[in-house]
């Protein structure tokens, strides 16, 4: 993208927050980190908070961005001199340039809109999902209104919108007409994930084992795996393949939790990694029959195009969004349908499986999508903003 202007402005809110409590990266920081190996080297860090709320000069944009791409065990430390060093020298003022929100950071806040008037500047929002107010059972109490005051003020405040997927910019816009709110100019881009170029190469294990990945929360629907692998313990025994669930623990899952710490039919059949590097992953996505994803709702869906460009089938729920970016290659199954679930897996368990070799054929010409085309097409596009 040409830089002939001011710099964009990134808000660093979000992953300054997240490395502050130590978490690990989601697939929403994801997105945030890469944008900001993108563009951070000729961008300014915006932060957003009660307490400091501004833009920072170069250097210590630079200083910043560095941080939270490569946190240190002393973040919390090193955050606190830096924001100390700029105390009266943040600015206010953005001068019309385009503002990149990429986390949903802050704008549930009442003086968000306000902030965005007096900064002027022209705010480009990523949104991930509206999953709080489509799919509240699976959020924190008092997180779809949150989100709603999250997307209003997108809608009312935006010069441009960028969604991780078709399926997002469909939901968005049927909020936008039930709230009778006008939709500014906004673009689908699918995200790039882990390109894993060459698996390890590893002899098949004794018994099939089976890959679930992201993080353990109720929408997730990690039950309805564990309800299959214990009927399949109880009629198979030894013979029943395994399971490996890889992600940190979220919330609204106790169930999944305490049958992964306690439940005895699962304890030899099924396997927890809370975190997992991608030399890891590799090994799994070697070894494994197909990713299982019977997510209840997801805005894009990274395990499942990580999978597919490793070479791995997947077995997914019939989402929208898993029909856009799955390219008719993975099988997909009603979330809520046990049984059908169950039938797959033991399918797709067998080495002469028809439908494994099916969707592996056509795993052989699928081009997953990378961040490079990612941001060819968002660079295009941010040009009408500046």
């Amino acid at each position: 993208m040409q830089r002939n202007d001011a710099p964009l402005l990134i808000d660093a809110t979000r992953l300054v927050w997240r490395r502050w409590k130590g978490y690990q990266p989601t697939g929403i920081d994801r997105v945030c980190l890469a944008y900001v190996e993108r563009f951070g080297r000729d961008a300014q860090a915006v932060l957003n908070h009660r307490w400091f709320r501004g833009i920072l000069d170069r250097q210590s944009s630079q200083s910043l961005f560095r941080l939270v791409a490569d946190p240190r065990s002393d973040f919390r430390k090193a955050f606190a001199l830096l924001i100390m060093r700029n105390l009266g020298r943040s600015r206010l003022e953005g001068g019309k340039r385009p503002y990149l929100n990429l986390g949903h950071t802050g704008l549930d806040s009442g003086d968000f809109a306000e902030w965005v008037r007096r900064a002027d500047v022209r705010p480009v929002y990523f949104v991930h999902d509206l999953i709080p107010l489509n799919h509240p059972q699976f959020c924190r109490t008092g997180e779809d209104r949150r989100h709603e005051r999250r997307m209003r003020a997108v809608l009312e405040t935006a010069s441009g919108i960028i969604a991780n997927s078709q399926a997002t910019l469909d939901d968005l816009g049927r909020f936008a007409s039930e709230q009778k709110l006008a939709v500014p100019p906004m673009l689908a881009a699918w995200l790039g994930g882990t390109r894993f170029s060459e698996l390890p190469k590893r002899g098949q294990p004794d018994r099939p084992i089976f890959l679930v990945l992201g993080t353990i929360e109720g929408r997730k629907n990690h039950v309805l795996l564990l309800d299959i692998w214990r009927r399949l313990a109880k009629r198979m025994g030894e013979q029943a393949p395994r399971l490996v669930v890889v992600g940190q623990r979220g919330w609204q899952a106790e169930e999944v939790f305490a049958a992964l710490d306690g439940d005895p039919q699962l304890r030899a059949r099924v396997s927890e990694v809370n975190r997992c590097s991608d030399d890891r992953l590799a090994e799994l996505f070697a070894s494994a029959r197909a990713l299982l994803f019977p997510s209840k709702a997801e805005g894009f869906g990274l395990p499942l195009v990580e999978a597919l460009g490793a070479g791995l089938p997947v077995i997914a729920s019939d989402l929208p969004v898993f029909r856009e970016i799955g390219c008719g290659i993975p099988l997909l199954l009603d979330p809520d349908d046990s049984a059908a679930w169950e039938a797959a897996i033991l399918d797709f368990a067998r080495p002469e499986s028809a439908a494994r070799v099916a969707q592996l054929e056509k795993i052989a010409s699928y081009c997953p999508p990378g961040w490079d085309s990612h941001f060819a097409a968002v660079e295009e596009w941010l040009q009408t903003f500046r």
